[in-house]
């Protein structure tokens, strides 16, 4: 669940049940009417370098900059294999820096289509 729909569901539940009907009726009418070719405005990464002699922990805060549009509790899993990687099983931080980066440019690809399907 996103940001925004978190936002919205705790709006929701403050209402009393009479203003809850009128938001559910509001919803149904708005998905109810055509939605025409909305040009989806796709985010893009920021631009930031990587700097040389980079720590993995530096890297992925680095990265989460890069791509802020990108949602941290879905890369959670894949970050944490990388940092294991490199404190478990020593794989040298460059490597596990260069994996990271082909993660993070797989989750904002993965994202975009996501946009740009709905």
């Amino acid at each position: 669940m996103t940001s925004a729909e978190r936002e919205l569901l705790n709006l929701y539940r403050e209402l009393n049940p009479g203003q809850q009907q009128t938001v559910q009726d509001f919803l149904t009418f708005l998905s109810s009417r055509p939605q025409g070719d909305v040009p989806v405005e796709v985010p893009q990464p920021v631009v930031i370098e990587r700097p040389d002699h980079e720590s993995v922990v530096k890297a992925i805060k680095r990265l989460r900059a890069t791509y802020p549009m990108l949602e941290p509790n879905k890369l959670l899993h894949d970050t944490s294999d990388q940092m294991s990687r490199h404190m478990i099983h020593s794989v040298p931080a460059v490597e596990v820096i260069d994996e990271l980066e082909r993660v993070f440019k797989r989750h904002y690809e993965s994202h975009i289509a996501k946009l740009r399907q709905d």
